[in-house]
């Protein structure tokens, strides 16, 4: 089933909606913003440069299909999602967003996307929601932001990772999961590219990227935040973190332990007891999607360990846009209801759509 026309039946013929709950965009001036960056060599991040200077300048129709996907919010997405058999998009700042840029800068440009994106939306706002952009480099105006944008109607927050090396589990961060927990707003965690002092390997073998190096670094950032105390701080705090998890449930096992270990042996000032343990946390309050990962084993693996409505769909669109997809997933070995959950219920608990 990956012809257009078995797709566009499949649409209609299952008993759920398709929502896909990872899906980049960008307004054009971003794209603007990352070409001058990378021209003043003003961002000392080599996996920054490296992947920019490609996606700005490559004439390939991956590229192409990249950029177009990023810049629409209208009827050339729609017509994607048709196209693909999904019914209504979660749009979030593709990575690495603002976080690359300096202060004011980044603080005034998360604005403009979300004012940006809000417009946008109105081209069809039965089928798209949007995550709320911030600075994190101005933590004080990222809770305005986050504040700003819920009065709005988005329906999370979208960080991309790391900003400029630093990382969310430092408590000068710590009013921006203050202001998600007081609205009820989850905070999505994207991937970007590993920070630079971390890049060399990985760029050494073209692994820096979505192939290896977005879970490796993304899988760290979410592990720093739950081994800070974060969750024990605001207990109340909803996370999502996409591509199964990067990679965490299959480790849970022995994240447990280690971490067990590592406390009671005291080996690190900054392992401390928490309430709970690494896998409760990440069944309590996390929640993953499969973006970029349509496969039947991981999928069912990740509802086994985590608990089925805790696994969300998502394409990855536009970087891993595949229109036989969701009618792949259609035919997985799950119950309907299972289905439903994974393509429609969790994602309209999580970001109220």
């Amino acid at each position: 089933m990956t012809d257009q026309a078995q797709i566009k039946v499949a649409r209609g013929s299952k008993p759920y909606l398709r929502i896909a709950t990872e899906e980049g965009f960008c307004p054009p001036e971003l794209l603007t913003a990352y070409r001058k960056l990378i021209e003043k060599n003003a961002v000392d991040d080599p996996a920054f440069n490296t992947m920019f200077r490609f996606y700005l300048d490559s004439p390939s129709a991956r590229v192409r299909q990249i950029n177009n996907g990023l810049v629409s919010v209208g009827e050339f997405r729609l017509k994607q999602m048709d196209d693909a058999g999904i019914d209504k998009a979660i749009l979030s700042l593709t990575s690495p967003g603002v976080q690359v840029m300096e202060k004011d800068d980044a603080v005034a440009f998360a604005a403009y996307a979300n004012d940006w994106l809000f417009s946008e939306m109105k081209s069809a706002p039965d089928r798209f929601y949007g995550l709320t952009a911030i600075a994190p480099q101005d933590p004080a105006a990222a809770a305005k932001e986050i504040e700003r944008g819920h009065h709005m109607g988005l329906r999370g927050v979208i960080i991309n990772s790391h900003t400029k090396g630093e990382y969310l589990d430092d408590k000068k961060f710590w009013d921006i999961f203050a202001a998600a927990e007081a609205l009820g707003t989850p905070i999505y965690l994207h991937p970007q590219t590993p920070p630079k002092d971390m890049s060399r390997p990985f760029l050494e073998r073209g692994l820096d990227g979505a192939i290896f190096g977005f879970a490796v670094e993304t899988s760290l950032h979410m592990l720093r935040i739950i081994i800070a105390g974060v969750f024990d701080r605001f207990p109340k705090l909803t996370m999502v973190i996409g591509h199964l998890g990067e990679a965490i449930p299959f480790w849970l096992y022995r994240l447990d332990y280690m971490h067990r270990a590592g406390v009671v042996s005291q080996r690190y000032e900054s392992m401390k007891p928490l309430k709970r343990t690494i896998s409760e946390y990440m069944k309590e309050n996390v929640y993953i999607t499969n973006s970029g990962v349509a496969w039947e084993p991981g999928i069912k693996f990740c509802q086994q360990v985590l608990g089925v409505d805790r696994v969300l769909y998502a394409m990855d669109y536009p970087y891993q846009y595949e229109p036989g997809e969701v009618a792949k997933l259609d035919e997985m070995d799950m119950s309907d209801a299972d289905k439903k959950k994974f393509f429609q219920t969790n994602a309209e608990k999580v970001f109220r759509v």
